[in-house]
């Protein structure tokens, strides 16, 4: 599932883009002397080197230029331009010559920095959970490299903002109190079969806690896939295997590093192995060597030695050598434009990482392991500021994969706990990954070396519509009542390997946060002898997963997520609710005899509350100390399952005995409630490689503590069960799994009678 490339990719991307903004800009502010003709340049040239894109609209003979957050809209020789729906006056109009559209180079600096564009604003003061900047990395990286703990080479799993305290963070957002405590910066160094924790004191310039924990494997970074590829290409053993299967260069053989997990030493390999297994593919030269899998052969890797310790094999498979490429050759015709605009700019604004869209607000970050992060969000009711979720992330996902062969059973990733999800963060393409409309935002993490890495394009927030809000005609009056449904989405994408995976935060104007996890990408296939299902092996060769393509199964494997959802219902103490739908029979002697009425019930405490998801029940977080003006307490209710495209996975598809058990729980059950701790934060435990129990829910939850009247986590598992089709190859459109967060009597009545289409004013710093 993990490759080399991809890194390398990322690393060129790396401030390419605000590189190229700058230059442009500084070509922009070469003025002229006075008097002298303007220079003209070609419009569409001069956009699309400054990064915005250019339409023409032939119906109203006008030009949209469009770029983030701004919308110009231009006619020719007009020196009168519209920004965001208000007038600009240009010093030189914009021209057509000869066919051509043609703009001043004083152009972008007159429209881009005219300042009519309010989407981004400057934050009265920084919120408390902005992410470590850049200076804040290379400081923290400084004052380990200077203190007594420091030796050569240290490899950095983690380097980021330690959590504030959450009832002062609470203070700054929502009651505008100062936030005065010390930036901290916490760490996480591999060294070896060690790991060290440790702390970083901003202000005071020092190493504050520094803890090394033994026999502990952590993540696998980056330079882990160079080692690995370099393994292999210098594997003489490995070469031998090679040539039984026809492979005489070793160089076009793509190494795959792949997590062994762990299996109480019946795979041969001791817990104190630092290693990794490698399954490779064959570069044909088609762009897509996923295709072409090198079937029964895994090198076994141990990094510390770096170097193959072990090849195991098994029956001689032909490698499938069938060109699949999946990139498009713009073959096709052409499709008819799709304009999304909004020419009289956004409805939300954005202050530093606040993010304020009408009745919502809420924080977003990128953290390097488990990726888009959202926090402090709060509904602004009747002018009220109301809490909704401190926190929100996925906490944990595991991919496990069918097939008990020698190449597959040990595959059962997880992505963000191994690989680190937020350090694969893919770059966002406006108009295919995101819609024009799409605001682009960068964010900065600590790579491997500890030193700060922009990631170009990595979260994307946009306003769509959504459909009818409600609709409702009177047959015998003149009312006809109906309102549009907006959403705004925040996007992120991750790649781990052959896998894209885009997670949606969607917030709705009437008080529901969607939670949407799509896969794509492309699928990890099994080379076989069958060409088609007629074939005398095609049996034998399906047995853990369908053919989709001459020589290849795509093996039958899960997608399983969990989100760590810090909820703060209207406040901290909050209580997890069970409401039953049940038949009663009547007892006033009517005509009817029976009837449905509601069991209500408060679950007591933590291992209670874990449980499968029956949808018959309805599920609430509740606050019993607060209430809606019908004395019904406030309460949002809770759906891991809201739909999907592929069958929903109700639990892992392997027997109780299986290792993977032992090392996970919380992919069997899909509703998990703890007492919050600030740092219980991963479903599957801070190390999961190569784990040998549950270090996560499991172990939360062994204290069973109370959960009624507290503040609570709630941890949501939902996830499909992955069987392969043929339109899924050789590249797999996006396949969809929904969880949904509902208020449930929260409000007093339909939130969206009145609609706030204003961006919220008064939030240009903090509440």
């Amino acid at each position: 599932m993990r490759q080399n490339k991809r890194y390398k990719a990322v690393k060129k991307a790396i401030g390419l883009n605000l590189t190229a903004i700058a230059a442009v800009l500084a070509l922009q502010q070469q003025a002229h002397a006075h008097g002298q003709a303007a220079e003209m340049v070609p419009l569409y040239q001069n956009m699309s080197d400054f990064g915005a894109q250019v339409k023409k609209d032939d119906f109203t003979n006008s030009y949209i230029i469009s770029k983030g957050s701004l919308t110009v809209r231009a006619k020719p020789n007009s020196d009168t331009v519209l920004v965001n729906g208000k007038a600009l006056k240009l010093s030189v109009p914009l021209l057509e010559k000869n066919g051509q559209a043609v703009v001043s180079t004083h152009f972008i600096n007159e429209v881009f920095q005219s300042g009519l564009d309010q989407t981004f604003v400057v934050e009265s003061a920084p919120h408390p959970l902005n992410s470590l900047s850049a200076a804040e990395l290379k400081a923290a990286y400084e004052i380990i490299q200077q203190s007594q703990y420091a030796y050569p080479n240290m490899r950095f799993a983690e380097l980021k903002l330690k959590q504030p305290n959450k009832d002062k963070v609470w203070d700054f957002f929502i009651n505008g109190k100062t936030f005065n405590e010390n930036r901290i910066a916490t760490f996480n160094i591999l060294k070896g079969n060690q790991a060290i924790e440790g702390e970083v004191d901003l202000n005071r310039k020092e190493v504050t806690q520094w803890k090394v924990l033994e026999n502990t494997h952590g993540m696998i970074l980056l330079d882990d896939f160079e080692t690995v590829q370099k393994a292999i290409e210098n594997s003489e053993d490995y070469k031998k295997a090679l040539k039984k299967r026809g492979i005489n260069d070793v160089t076009k053989v793509i190494a795959n590093p792949l997590t062994v997990g762990y299996f109480g030493g019946k795979d041969g390999l001791n817990k104190e192995l630092n290693v990794l297994k490698v399954v490779s593919y064959l570069d044909i030269g088609d762009g897509n060597y996923w295709a072409h899998p090198i079937e029964n052969l895994v090198a076994v890797v141990d990094l510390n030695q770096k170097k193959v310790i072990r090849i195991e094999e098994a029956a001689l498979i032909p490698v499938p050598m069938t060109e699949r490429p999946y990139m498009s050759k713009n073959t096709k015709k052409p499709v008819k434009p799709l304009n999304i605009i909004e020419p009289e700019g956004k409805n939300f604004s954005i202050s530093g990482q606040t993010v304020h869209w009408g009745n919502w607000c809420f924080h977003i970050a990128l953290d390097s392991r488990v990726g888009l992060q959202l926090s402090t969000v709060t509904y602004k009711d009747k002018g009220v500021k109301r809490k909704v979720m401190y926190e929100g992330s996925l906490g944990g996902m595991v991919v496990p994969y069918g097939d008990p062969e020698l190449g597959w059973y040990f595959k059962s990733y997880l992505d963000s706990g191994e690989y680190g999800m937020g350090t694969l963060t893919s770059p966002i393409h406006i108009g295919k990954d995101a819609p024009d409309n799409a605001v682009i935002l960068d964010a900065v993490i600590a790579d491997y070396k500890g030193q700060p890495q922009v990631i170009p394009n990595a979260i994307a927030v946009f306003e769509r519509y959504a459909g009818p809000e409600y609709k409702h005609k009177e047959i015998f009056g003149d009312q006809d009542a109906s309102e549009e449904r907006r959403e705004l989405v925040v996007r992120w994408i991750s790649t781990v390997g052959n896998y894209d995976y885009m997670f949606d935060w969607v917030f709705a104007q009437n008080g529901v946060i969607g939670i949407n996890a799509g896969a794509t990408g492309i699928e990890a296939v099994k080379g076989v002898k069958a060409r088609t299902m007629h074939d005398p092996t095609a049996k034998e060769d399906t047995k853990y997963g369908t053919l989709i393509d001459h020589n290849i199964v795509g093996t039958t494997h899960q997608h399983i997520y969990n989100y760590r959802l810090d909820l703060d219902i209207d406040g901290s103490e909050n209580s997890f609710v069970h409401m039953d739908p049940v038949i009663k029979a009547t007892t006033d002697g009517g005509i009817r005899s029976s009837s449905m009425q509601i069991d209500s019930k408060v679950i007591d405490n933590e291992k209670n509350a874990a449980e499968k998801f029956d949808p018959s029940t309805i599920r609430l977080i509740s606050n019993l100390n607060k209430e809606n003006r019908m004395g019904n307490p406030v309460s949002y209710q809770l759906i891991p399952f809201a739909g999907g495209t592929h069958p929903i996975a109700k639990g892992a598809q392997f027997s109780p005995d299986e290792w993977l058990f032992k090392r996970l729980n919380f992919m069997d059950k899909q509703i998990w409630v703890t007492q919050y701790h600030p740092d219980e934060r991963y479903p599957e435990g801070k190390y999961s490689n190569r784990s040998t129990h549950d270090t996560g829910l499991a172990q939360f939850i062994n204290n069973n503590q109370s959960i009624e009247n507290k503040d609570l986590v709630v941890w949501l598992t939902t996830g499909t069960t992955h069987v392969a089709r043929a339109e899924e190859w050789p590249i797999m459109p996006t396949e969809w799994v929904n969880t949904l967060l509902k208020p449930w009597n929260f409000f007093d009545q339909t939130p969206t009678l009145n609609i706030e289409n204003e961006k919220d004013k008064t939030s240009q710093g903090h509440h």
